[in-house]
């Protein structure tokens, strides 16, 4: 559509897995990927990493690329730590189902916490009735320990965060996803899927930890490392939340992106 008016000022918006799963998924996808970039004036994405495919698939390196959180940022007034930090062993794996996150080395990883911790509880948002999900708890006999929720509204999901001592964003391919933030901003210590784009919000043992997503056993000795480590995750939470602070504060983030289409409409007109 936006081709056929060349003279319209065009900013592309780019999610963790546009480039990295769908761009290269088909010819067509392949095809129109190159021509939505060839036409972009300006770039907007989540991490630095997409800024680099984006070149590699015909973004020229004389237009502008601007690295800012999706959704305008993180509202602070909303996701904010506990007084308190929570006494119980609590993990959150917030990412729902999507083919991307290895939700089943997540319940594979809690059959192995649960040896150590019999108390440990998991409680997974948007698994609520999914029989994939009831398929997992089952096969691990993991009733007493996991709590697949509906669907929670941001309010909801802040109060979980601020429940939790750790957050789970164990996929495959991703951007810089919302709910790693929040759960950043909340408090929780934050274990990921080890990919390019999450290197650029986690250092390993210093605010987080980054695991193989396929291995159960790495996240399970990790989530057991966090749980037990109280000086490790005040640490990071310490770290974590003068990250999002700097860098995902929405008045601040929404502030940059006004003036990224001001300065497009301007440049264009």
């Amino acid at each position: 559509a936006a081709l056929t008016d060349p003279d319209a000022p065009l900013l592309v918006s780019v999610w963790g897995n546009d480039f990295t799963l769908h761009a290269p998924s088909t010819p067509g996808m392949r095809r129109y990927t190159r021509l939505a970039l060839q036409r972009a004036d300006v770039l907007h994405s989540d991490c630095q990493r997409d800024v680099r495919l984006a070149r590699q698939w015909g973004f020229s390196s004389s237009k502008p690329a601007v690295v800012l959180p999706g959704g305008g940022g993180l509202q602070l007034e909303l996701f904010y730590p506990p007084g308190e930090e929570p006494a119980a062993p609590l993990v959150i794996n917030p990412r729902g189902l999507r083919a991307y996150v290895r939700n089943d080395t997540v319940f594979a990883a809690a059959a192995r916490v649960r040896l150590v911790h019999p108390g440990v509880r998991f409680i997974c948002p948007s698994m609520a009735d999914e029989p994939q999900a009831q398929g997992w708890v089952e096969q691990y006999g993991l009733g007493e320990n996991v709590d697949l929720l509906p669907r929670l509204t941001r309010p909801q999901m802040a109060q979980a965060f601020r429940r939790a001592q750790v957050a789970l964003s164990i996929s495959e391919h991703d951007g810089t996803p919302n709910t790693l933030l929040e759960a950043m901003a909340c408090g929780c210590f934050p274990i990921a899927g080890d990919i390019e784009s999450l290197r650029e919000w986690i250092e390993p043992g210093v605010n987080g930890m980054l695991v193989n997503p396929a291995d159960p056993d790495e996240l399970a000795e990790k989530i057991l490392l966090a749980l037990q480590d109280d000086s490790l995750r005040q640490q990071a939470r310490n770290r974590n939340l003068e990250l999002v602070r700097q860098r995902a504060e929405y008045s601040a983030v929404m502030a940059q992106v006004q003036v990224i289409y001001q300065e497009l409409v301007k440049g264009r007109s």
